[in-house]
């Protein structure tokens, strides 16, 4: 059997964490920039605000009913992101992290999974005041919709099982397609052609148009549907093979020098996240470009690939070469709107050149020193080209405080007796 937990309406639920006013009251984030609605509370979603829908266009509407909005604290989410998915870990048998709300368990083995499953729920919001819901199930695909039942429905006390046949069946009845994990909308409309309106229209297919007609996922999930498990857990994420980090400016920039500290900013992080990875890149990709949606302003969109003579993790070197890379393309007298770095041609070893006079133990012994730092303490380290981004920072005018990674952000309590 497979469980998925998910958080419920998570961003908004971790800004309830430490501002209980806020329970049973509408919210929203927004996006980087604070451009448009990403994540609604339940209150929110009754108001009929949409997700997607640009920040301004809900202005009326959240004056009206005191919606609380806030721009996108990604510190707090991740390190509330961490302690459920720890908690979760402590007391389950095997655990796959999905995304940054979401996980599978593995009930293999376990006598009484209701019972187990009520109590990971319970701990979760007991140690972390974040709600989850939990759906159980033979297949994962069957345990994604099963936790939909868990969210929807107040009877199920956030554990929905499907374990009988008859369960299976009355639940996909109740599912659009659209709704399944796994099928798209292109394959929505194509099923749609063939009279498939739910989940349950689908697995009557044939298993040999579904494999003529869709992916090999789409029968695997087909399969899924009908209570064949095709999906493994994968209890280590399959290291990536490139590693993109961009940004879009809160306000346009112009000078070299504050784009620079942009890519090298950038540049860093790719670093970071490729030795988390224990990668090596053998080349990296800068792009910069103008705002497209402002007509009014001459265009410029331009990248170039920067190859490294060693595929290398090192910070000060992959730093080195996007600065390079935006010197090669740099143009004055625009605008620019965002920048980039991606870094490409991953690798899990690296060659030694014969004139390489780069003492690479030295630096690798470095760059651990300095991710054990950051890990304890934040970036507090980094490299001087990286400036403080006062001027190139993304807008977040409504950020809430960084209550659990920064010491001076933690929240005051008054003890004073009355």
């Amino acid at each position: 059997m497979y469980g998925l937990i998910d958080c419920n309406n998570f961003y908004a639920s971790c800004e309830r964490v430490f501002n209980p006013s806020l329970n049973d009251k509408p919210i929203v984030v927004l996006s980087n920039n604070d451009g448009c609605v990403i994540a609604r509370s339940n209150e929110s979603k009754a108001l009929g605000i949409k997700m997607g829908v640009p920040a301004y266009q809900i202005k009326d509407i959240a004056e009206k009913h005191n919606v609380s909005i806030f721009s996108s604290n990604y510190t707090l989410y991740g390190d509330m992101s961490s302690r459920v998915m720890s908690i979760i870990a402590e007391n389950v048998p095997e655990l796959e992290i999905y995304s940054i709300d979401e996980a599978f368990i593995n009930f293999e083995g376990i006598q009484d999974i209701i019972k187990l499953g009520s109590e990971v729920v319970r701990k979760v919001y007991k140690g972390t005041g974040i709600p989850v819901s939990l759906g159980i199930a033979h297949t994962k695909t069957l345990a994604k919709l099963a936790n939909k039942f868990a969210k929807k429905y107040t009877a199920y006390k956030r554990v929905c099982i499907i374990d009988t046949d008859e369960k299976r069946i009355k639940a996909l009845q109740l599912t659009k397609i659209g709704d399944v994990w796994g099928i798209g909308r292109r394959q929505t409309r194509k099923l749609a052609q063939q009279g498939v309106i739910t989940a349950y229209d689908f697995t009557l297919l044939s298993q040999a148009w579904v494999r003529k007609n869709m992916t090999v996922v789409g029968e695997r999930t087909w399969k899924e549907l009908r209570g064949v498990a095709c999906f493994d857990m994968e209890s280590a994420p399959p290291a990536k093979k490139q590693i993109c980090t961009s940004r879009s400016f809160g306000k346009m920039i112009d000078d070299y020098d504050n784009l620079s500290e942009a890519i090298a900013t950038h540049a860093a992080t790719c670093a970071r996240k490729l030795r988390q990875q224990k990668g090596y890149a053998s080349s990296l990709l800068v792009f910069i470009h103008t705002n497209g949606v402002r007509v009014d302003l001459p265009q410029y969109w331009k990248n170039t690939l920067v190859k490294f003579p060693i595929p290398t993790c090192d910070t000060l070197e992959i730093v080195h070469y996007a600065l390079l890379g935006l010197k090669q393309i740099f143009m004055n007298g625009y605008q620019y709107k965002k920048v980039g770095v991606i870094i490409t041609e991953i690798t899990n070893t690296s060659q030694l050149g014969l004139f390489d006079e780069m003492d690479r133990e030295k630096r690798e012994r470095l760059m651990e020193t300095v991710d054990r730092i950051n890990g304890k303490h934040g970036q507090l380290l980094k490299v001087a080209a990286q400036g403080n981004g006062c001027k190139w920072k993304l807008k977040q005018e409504l950020l809430s405080q960084h209550f659990t990674t920064n010491y001076k952000e933690v929240i005051s309590i008054n003890c004073k007796p009355k």
